[in-house]
């Protein structure tokens, strides 16, 4: 349904918002306040309402409710002030009160046949996953080729930072000869998933390619093969396979296309990917570059919640790394951009994920933080971002046997992921305090392959080593770890963060190892 008032066209199949033909930017939980108060605008709708329909009946602040509405008025050119589409009436609710028209596209018989005026690509990564060709040669299986690009489609709408195209408008295409630009064109997304199944002989292969539809680039393609056993597991094995291939290759391919772009035309999501590229490098001159960039998306869009999460975990490392100038100022930072980012979008997995990890890492409300860090999976299973925040949370609570659950459901997801040493670190740090000496030093090594210059790996390896008696391995890798952290005490580690709320083994190998107290 597309409902239109004044130039706005809000598109609740397409989650679009338009003003012209120019796309609005707007995050899940303010668009579907917005799609509520317009469903419901022949009525009066109370803050209890608004509560149950958009954060399932949680208990939310006034606080929190009034900057949904705020960002909610600012995206459609409303104010408080004007009230000219959502009225607040005292003491009673809110009610939609601009003038809407109602638009139902109906396909076209074609997909060939061009619609008057193709939507216009979002700001942010798009896609449609169009239908899967049956190859096996039998009918009856279409079921299952239709049931694969479903699991897909849902499983690609849990990210919250890709715009994704419903299977309605999709499944117009299937049994027809395409040319992906045309789909692109037609369907507004800047990416492509196709692909094919075939079953045959107690086993089914399924092929897929994702395409970047103005180009006609193949970004990746690859084929899956499994015995038929329970379908509907299989078409969950294969979809987190999909997944886990596509979606950082979808995340790479967006922030290569921001390199390309001039300054003067970058968006707050552009901005937003390129502070995460200089975030993930973790030196003293990346980080304050990060925070530079991601401020500047924040001052474009001030209701973009993953970029607050951002600079809330800029101003963590730079505590925990030990490169604040004023580490008292930085943690209040982390702290305020945490809450920030929390009042924006409560809903988004990632923005959950990194809060849970600032405050493990800074409050020390370990309650709070699970709870966090367990909605955050819930809401996107197939986040390898979310389960590796997680491990950290679980291991800062002393929950290591689950912190290594969640670091290897994280490794799992995303074998290739160039930035798993932070997960290996973990990992190696949790089994530390499970006596796991060995296993420990493999995930340290693991971890210092990829990363050389980060010093997680060697505060494992100087532990772990130093408690197996294998002290000339201790100090060689405290050494390291000196070089790299010239002023680590162990007084200063404790002091830092609240990782070494659990962690009495790991300072009693860094004891035995020497390192300063």
């Amino acid at each position: 349904m597309r409902y239109l008032f004044e130039d706005y066209t809000f598109d609740t199949d397409r989650r679009e918002l338009h003003r012209g033909t120019d796309a609005v930017s707007i995050t899940p939980q303010v668009f579907d306040l917005l799609d509520y108060l317009i469903r419901n605008k022949d009525r009066v709708v109370s803050k209890d309402d608004l509560i149950k329909a958009i954060w399932n009946g949680r208990s939310v602040s006034d606080a929190a409710v009034t900057t949904r509405l705020n960002a909610a008025r600012g995206a459609i050119g409303d104010s408080g002030e004007e009230q000219r589409f959502i009225k607040t009436l005292p003491r009673k609710g809110f009610r939609f009160v601009g003038q809407v028209r109602e638009a139902r596209e109906v396909a076209g018989p074609n997909p060939g046949d061009a619609p008057e005026s193709a939507p216009a690509v979002p700001d942010k990564p798009s896609i449609a996953v169009l239908p899967f060709a049956n190859m096996s040669g039998d009918p009856e299986q279409e079921y299952f080729a239709d049931g694969m690009v479903e699991e897909i489609t849902t499983a690609l709408s849990r990210f919250g930072w890709l715009f994704v195209i419903a299977r309605n408008s999709s499944f117009t295409f299937k049994g027809k000869a395409v040319d992906i630009k045309e789909v692109g064109r037609r369907l507004g997304v800047r990416y492509v998933l196709q692909g094919a199944v075939r079953k045959a002989s107690g086993k089914v292969r399924i092929t897929g390619q994702l395409i970047e539809a103005a180009t006609d680039a193949h970004i990746w393609a690859d084929k899956f093969e499994r015995d038929m056993t329970d379908i509907f597991a299989l078409q969950d094995e294969v979809t987190l396979a999909v997944i886990s291939a596509i979606q950082p290759k979808l995340f790479q391919s967006e922030i290569a296309l921001t390199t390309r772009r001039r300054p003067e035309d970058l968006t707050a999501y552009d901005l937003y990917l390129r502070a995460i590229q200089q975030a993930v490098r973790s030196t003293r001159e990346s980080l304050a570059e990060a925070l530079r960039v991601v401020q500047r998306a924040l001052e474009l869009d001030p209701g973009f919640a993953a970029a607050a999460a951002l600079a809330g975990a800029c101003h963590m490392e730079n505590v925990i790394r030990s490169y604040a100038i004023d580490p008292q100022f930085e943690r209040k930072e982390a702290a305020r951009l945490m809450r920030l980012a929390l009042s924006l979008d409560d809903h988004d997995p990632d923005t959950l994920a990194t809060a849970a990890l600032i405050s493990a890492m800074l409050v020390g409300d370990c309650e709070a933080e699970i709870d966090m860090a367990d909605r955050a999976v819930a809401l996107n299973p197939n986040s390898n971002y979310a389960w590796s925040r997680r491990g950290w949370v679980y291991k800062i609570a002393g929950q290591s046997e689950e912190a290594i659950r969640s670091f290897e459901r994280a490794m799992r997801m995303s074998p290739l992921d160039p930035h798993q040493y932070s997960a290996l670190t973990g990992m190696g740090f949790a089994l530390i305090e499970l006596r796991r000496f060995d296993e420990a030093i493999v995930a340290g090594k693991k971890a210092l392959r990829q990363n050389p210059s980060y010093p997680g790996p060697y505060r494992c390896l100087a532990s772990a080593f130093a408690h197996l008696g294998r002290d000339a391995e201790a100090r060689e890798a405290a050494a390291r770890m000196l070089e790299i952290d010239p002023t680590f005490t162990i007084s200063a580690w404790i002091a830092r963060s609240w990782l070494s709320k659990n962690a009495k083994l790991m300072i009693e190998g860094f004891r035995k190892a020497g390192l300063t107290e």
